[in-house]
């Protein structure tokens, strides 16, 4: 994806997000999404917030789906 489409990221996020995490979302992700139930269990798996898991998704251009929470 390029940067063009990617979402916005809240700097805060964004700084909390470390290239182990990107490296992780983007091992998990199938076909350029990671699906909710898998995002939030690498967010607790690498004890990360919920929403900076998410940040990583944005930040690789991974769509999260199937979001059972609203939390991404």
């Amino acid at each position: 994806m390029s940067r063009d489409n990617q979402k916005d990221i809240e700097p805060a996020l964004e700084r909390q997000v470390t290239p182990q995490l990107r490296q992780a979302v983007e091992e998990k992700s199938r076909e350029g999404s990671i699906t909710c139930a898998v995002l939030r269990s690498l967010a607790e798996e690498l004890n990360v917030p919920y929403r900076v898991a998410g940040a990583a998704a944005d930040s690789v251009g991974i769509k999260v789906k199937s979001c059972e929470l609203g939390c991404f």
